[in-house]
């Protein structure tokens, strides 16, 4: 008799989301330390660290802010905090998650003009409000060069930590509009939260494990591999899982080579095949899990996350998984994207 049971499956899972990532041992093993008082001087030196750690992987000299919420409340902070109800936001439709944040505008009383895309273009990266949560501490940002207003960013992806942090970063422009700004806020507001990069303590209960994760996960980044060499590795495996992908026959998503992302590549399936089925044979055959394509994409594409604690061996594992389940799925492809992603790595 067959059994309907999940497979089992020896060594690690392969998680290959684009986020959230997978956690160093080194972080897991700080979050899971003894919790501190959150009003005593020991967490007072720990949140002052973890703020100036984060204005340098920001590229900021202004003010950060660090809320106990996914990347979504950040979103909602960066609204609240500088907008009154009736205000015109102009959006541009790059993807899934700008139409999420659309709707939220709509839903907090913003008039929205939302300037339609196709999913496979992006806009002018220098905008008043930038939402980097795919992107921070994988990809180069720099929010005081590019004069941008309020930066959105999680713990859950280039940062190596669980869901569960949400960051502001917020120029002196944007803190002059929130004086004004009319939108109700009791939570995010900013006003409370400024005070943390000065003395270290939240005005409520903060997430204070994962503090001791970020901390550790931040000396990792900056201290231990340096952010530009931290670019310079989600660069490299970037450009060989493009270069697997092109090898196979298949497309990336992002049309422009200008825009690709070097955090994640989002592959398109041929014409009558589906996605999903792909990712279960998958996660079925070879326990790695791969993002699924969302909205207007599901179904047609599926993601491959290469950001945040990541090597050679473990893009090589994940690309050699996605070649042997397009085999197995029965999807047209090329053979040979592993090789041609071997050839890029090892070359000096």
């Amino acid at each position: 008799m067959k059994s309907n049971a999940p497979a089992t499956h020896a060594g690690r899972h392969f998680l290959q989301i684009p986020g959230p990532t997978n956690v160093p041992d080194r972080v897991l093993q700080a979050i899971a330390a003894p919790t501190i008082d959150h009003r005593g001087p020991d967490f007072a030196e720990l949140g002052k660290e973890v703020v100036a750690g984060m204005k340098r992987v920001f590229q900021t000299d202004e003010t950060v802010i660090v809320y106990p919420s996914s990347g979504t409340g950040a979103w909602e902070a960066a609204l609240s905090n500088t907008l009154s109800p009736g205000d015109r936001v102009l959006m541009f439709e790059t993807g899934h998650f700008a139409t999420l944040w659309r709707a939220m505008a709509g839903r907090l009383g913003l008039e929205v003009d939302f300037v339609p895309g196709d999913w496979r273009h992006g806009v002018d990266p220098a905008l008043f409000m930038v939402d980097t949560i795919s992107s921070l501490a994988s990809i180069d940002y720099r929010h005081d060069e590019w004069r941008v207003d309020v930066t959105v960013a999680g713990s859950q992806k280039g940062l190596m930590l669980p869901p569960g942090l949400g960051f502001n970063a917020v120029s002196k422009k944007a803190l002059a509009a929130a004086e004004t700004a009319k939108l109700p806020r009791s939570y995010w507001d900013w006003q409370a939260m400024r005070e943390t990069g000065h003395t270290g303590f939240f005005p409520y209960t903060p997430a204070t494990n994962l503090l001791f994760g970020l901390r550790v996960a931040l000396h990792m980044l900056l201290e231990e591999e340096g952010l530009p060499a931290v670019f310079r590795r989600h660069a490299r495996h970037a450009e060989a899982t493009r270069r697997a992908v092109a090898a196979w026959g298949l497309e990336v998503l992002c049309a422009d080579p200008r825009e690709h992302s070097n955090s994640l590549t989002a592959v398109l399936v041929p014409a009558g095949y589906d996605a999903d089925r792909l990712r279960e044979i998958i996660l079925d055959g070879f326990d790695m899990s791969l993002g699924t394509g969302l909205g207007r994409l599901k179904g047609k594409i599926f993601r491959i996350g290469h950001l945040g604690w990541f090597n050679d061996l473990m893009l090589c594992g994940t690309l050699s998984g996605v070649e042997m389940g397009l085999h197995r799925a029965g999807v047209p492809h090329r053979s040979g994207g592993v090789a041609a992603a071997l050839e890029y790595l090892g070359s000096p």
